[in-house]
């Protein structure tokens, strides 16, 4: 968010340069672990990976692909669950995933939320605010064990930018 403040002091140049800028961005293809998934970012992302475990301790990990771009953060992440997690009804572990992140918006609460089928996949994609003028979306899908998530952090008006849509719009999902 430093590139936003900083922004705000070159305002009157802001249109001119955004568009030059645009011009010459560069998309990276991001294929995800197992050959999971595959995105388009723009830049390369740095990649970890991040140990958690089942409710009932099982460990498993997710891998998390995540870029800063301007005024603007890029994640994506995968995992594939254990055995022990009931998958037969998706919409289930798809709620838990957008309770467990409400807890990082204002008021704990999505302002949008939609169900939807992501290439045959059960999916979720939600919006809500964050502190500081600041807006979370992010679509998440689980084909099978496979959970794929896309996030995407910006100022609020910046949710439907040009570099949020290529960036979503970009999702397949492959395994």
């Amino acid at each position: 968010m430093r590139l936003f403040r900083r922004g705000v002091l070159a305002l009157p140049l802001a249109p001119a340069i955004a568009h030059s800028a645009s011009a010459q961005t560069v998309w990276f293809p991001v294929s995800g672990a197992d050959n999971s998934f595959f995105v388009e970012m723009p830049g390369t992302p740095v990649y970890k990976v991040i140990d958690t475990t089942t409710p009932a301790g099982t460990p498993f990990i997710y891998h998390s692909y995540s870029l800063e771009y301007r005024r603007l953060s890029f994640v994506a992440q995968t995992a594939l669950y254990p055995a022990e997690v009931d998958v037969a009804k998706p919409r289930v572990n798809l709620q838990m995933a957008l309770d467990d992140r409400a807890q990082r918006i204002q008021g704990n609460k999505w302002t949008l939320v939609d169900w939807k089928q992501v290439q045959g996949a059960p999916a979720v994609e939600s919006i809500g605010p964050i502190a500081g003028g600041s807006a979370l979306r992010q679509l998440v899908a689980l084909k099978g064990r496979r959970f794929v998530s896309l996030g995407y952090l910006a100022p609020a008006d910046a949710m439907r930018a040009p570099e949020a849509e290529r960036f979503f719009r970009s999702l397949r999902l492959l395994s």
